[in-house]
């Protein structure tokens, strides 16, 4: 399915979470994995300033633009609000964008992270309009926003702005019903408005690849992909949705995601029913769903590597392993849990909507005793 000409496939390389060498994007395993992924047939990619603190933007222009024909890929970024304070700093910031990315357009451009408490500054701001008339200009070529709220925030952003083409949203089979992310209503918010959907997170952060024993077992007897491939073949099934992004980090992510979505075929019956089970038993799991965004230690006063202390937490809950060499490694170089200031710029940074400051507290006993 392909709503836009320009995109050839509805699979899409997502840079949030590129291989890193030390502190810098590993430029020599990312001209590989772009190469191959361009050579399968796949041209979408898709970035933000705040990925990896600006390294996605330059680390993109460096293995894909500078490397490749202009019309051999699409390019999608964002416009996040940290990045601007009034109207007039959005034009200087998008051309920033163009030129960290060494490109002259945009093929797709986002309002990044739409939800009830920053859209007032979008639209204050007259965001929307100014992206508009960028496309007027041919600096954009699609102009969409990424979201995550409750369904009734997003059909009263689409009411407001029928002019956008698309919506993207978390929606994976574990957040399919899920109170806080609510992925069904939402796809149901973006087929009644006759948006087309892209899809982010749909492994969660990596959360369906790695699952507790049970679960796993379940996907395994089933003697066919990768977990990654359930969950990715899940959301890629849905009518409306013609683009899935997967944030790989490896060859080995991209080889495999590559493996079933070239010749993509939607989820059999007994694939869906296994599935189901799997989601039930994460409902039951005591762990916290975090995607390993990063939004929330961006501005962190302490520094605290807040997912990667959650991430501490759920290796001990889900899997019984101790993680406190982990958890004090990472306290060396930056914050300990308990040194969380209780400011919440964390919690109103999380597309998660998690509540940080209490799962600190929680990390803090668990690790700091």
């Amino acid at each position: 399915m392909a709503y836009f000409e320009e995109v050839k496939k509805n699979f899409g390389f997502g840079a949030m979470r590129l291989p890193l060498k030390g502190p810098s994007v590993d430029r020599a395993k990312v001209c590989e994995m772009a190469d191959e992924f361009l050579a399968g047939g796949f041209n979408y990619f898709d970035t933000a300033h705040g990925y990896l603190l600006g390294k996605s933007e330059t680390a993109l222009r460096d293995c894909v633009v500078k490397r490749h024909p202009r019309d051999a890929f699409v390019l999608a970024n964002k416009l996040t609000e940290i990045y601007f304070h009034s109207e007039k700093d959005i034009r200087p910031f998008f051309e920033k964008q163009l030129k960290w990315c060494g490109v002259e357009y945009f093929d797709f451009y986002l309002m990044h992270a739409q939800n009830a408490r920053n859209y007032p500054k979008y639209r204050r701001c007259n965001a929307y309009e100014t992206a508009l008339k960028l496309k007027a200009e041919g600096k954009i070529g699609h102009v969409g926003f990424s979201f995550h709220d409750k369904p009734e925030v997003l059909d009263a952003i689409l009411t407001e702005n029928p002019e956008t083409e698309f919506v993207q949203l978390q929606f994976n089979y574990a957040d399919f019903d899920s109170y806080k992310v609510q992925s069904r209503k939402c796809y149901e918010v973006c087929r009644k408005h006759g948006k087309p959907v892209i899809v982010m997170e749909p492994v969660k952060g990596g959360r369906l690849v790695r699952l507790p024993d049970e679960a796993d077992g379940i996907l395994r007897a089933l003697g066919g992909g990768s977990n990654a491939s359930y969950a990715i073949r899940f959301a890629a099934g849905f009518e409306g949705v013609f683009m899935v992004l997967s944030g790989m980090s490896s060859v080995e992510q991209m080889r495999d995601n590559l493996s079933y979505m070239r010749e993509f075929k939607p989820l059999s019956q007994k694939e869906q029913a296994a599935l189901l089970k799997v989601r039930a038993i994460l409902s039951e799991a005591d762990f916290i769903p975090c995607t390993a965004c990063r939004y929330c230690v961006e501005g962190c006063p302490k520094q605290i590597a807040i997912p990667d202390y959650f991430a501490c937490m759920n290796e001990r809950t889900l899997y019984k392993a101790d993680g406190s060499d982990a958890y004090r490694a990472l306290a060396e170089k930056g914050g300990r849990a308990s040194d969380c200031l209780a400011c919440g710029k964390c919690e109103s940074a999380c597309p998660q909507h998690l509540e940080i400051r209490r799962l600190l507290r929680e990390v803090a006993a668990q690790f700091e005793r």
